[in-house]
């Protein structure tokens, strides 16, 4: 049972949780940009939580089902359908054998995520299913989906009585985006870095005064910020100190970087931030023009949050898994 890419989108990638741990020997984590809406997408279906997904950027890929398949979409608002019908995102759907699934153009957001029952049964790479673009690790030698690929489905539960369906069955229920999804571009919360206070007066105010355009030469690494320069009292000697997803960093010219999924284990730019974690999903939902600003935050905080979230989401897996069972 495969799914067979008739057409790969902007960039569309494998991925799952990561590869956390492999930080010594110079390998980063990648993985989902956008965990939440991975997590929720892989429930939908009916699968466990570390099942890799496809994550897809502005314009999504075009893909065949050779059987008949439930499917998934969360993250971003993307315009899809098989054949004449729309699917709507963020519920269960089941595809027909044949069925030629179009994902177009994002109405909202940067990255949409499609899961499918049984997962994708490829080898893993150092104990994950991810593709790390920047390293060239993971599925099809660390490379994005290219017309003509082909991904074995896992086997996933039967889906009684549906194996001669001929159009799309939605499931009778969704969920509401709006919690997962930063449709109103709050400002994002960053913690001071170990050289925030290398930097000028005038730029640490900026900082969090000042508002920040994702630049078009982002992507899955780093998002650059255009904006007000931002200049350091003095220039610094730096020797090159570990950095994670969320560091920001600070290079010559200026204009931030900020750390994303396949960010390098070390860095020798000045850190002079720290996104919260609970805030990368939303990072990564904002797309090259789109602007960001930052509010500053504690550790305290940053955690309390991260946590408050975790067990929000966690409470509405539970609650989805139940309801599959008594379908």
């Amino acid at each position: 049972m495969s799914l067979t890419v008739l057409k790969p989108g902007l960039l569309t990638t494998l991925q799952d949780g990561g590869r956390p741990g492999h930080a010594a020997l110079g390998v980063g984590r990648a993985g989902v940009m956008d965990w939440p809406a991975w997590r929720l997408a892989n429930a939908l279906v009916g699968n466990g939580p570390d099942e890799a997904a496809l994550e897809f950027t502005l314009v999504g890929p075009t893909l065949r089902f050779e059987r008949t398949t439930m499917i998934a979409l969360t993250g971003a608002i993307t315009d899809a359908r098989v054949g004449q019908q729309a699917l709507p995102g963020w519920t269960g759907c089941i595809v027909p054998a044949g069925s030629v699934l179009q994902l177009g153009g994002m109405r909202d957001g940067c990255r949409g995520y499609l899961a499918v029952r049984g997962g994708f049964a490829l080898a893993p790479v150092l104990g994950s299913r991810s593709t790390d673009l920047h390293a060239r690790m993971g599925p099809f030698g660390g490379r994005a989906l290219q017309a003509g690929d082909r991904l074995a489905i896992g086997d996933g539960a039967p889906l009684p009585g549906l194996a001669t369906i001929e159009v799309p069955q939605l499931l009778r229920w969704g969920l509401d985006p709006q919690p997962w999804f930063d449709y109103g571009r709050a400002p994002l919360a960053l913690l001071r870095g170990h050289h925030f206070h290398q930097l000028d007066d005038a730029s640490q105010r900026a900082l969090f005064e000042n508002t920040f355009a994702i630049s078009k030469d982002s992507n899955r690494t780093a998002s650059r910020l255009d904006g007000h320069r931002l200049n350091l009292r003095r220039p610094l000697e730096l020797v090159s100190e570990a950095t994670v997803p969320g560091t920001l960093q600070l290079p010559p010219a200026g204009q931030p970087i900020l750390l994303q999924a396949e960010a390098p284990v070390t860095g020798g730019y000045p850190r002079i931030g720290q996104l919260a974690a609970v805030d990368l999903a939303r990072l990564a939902q904002r797309r090259p023009g789109d602007t960001i600003s930052f509010r500053e935050t504690t550790l305290a905080e940053a955690t309390q949050r991260l946590a408050r979230r975790r067990l929000r989401l966690q409470r509405l897996l539970d609650r989805i898994e139940r309801r599959l069972e008594s379908a």
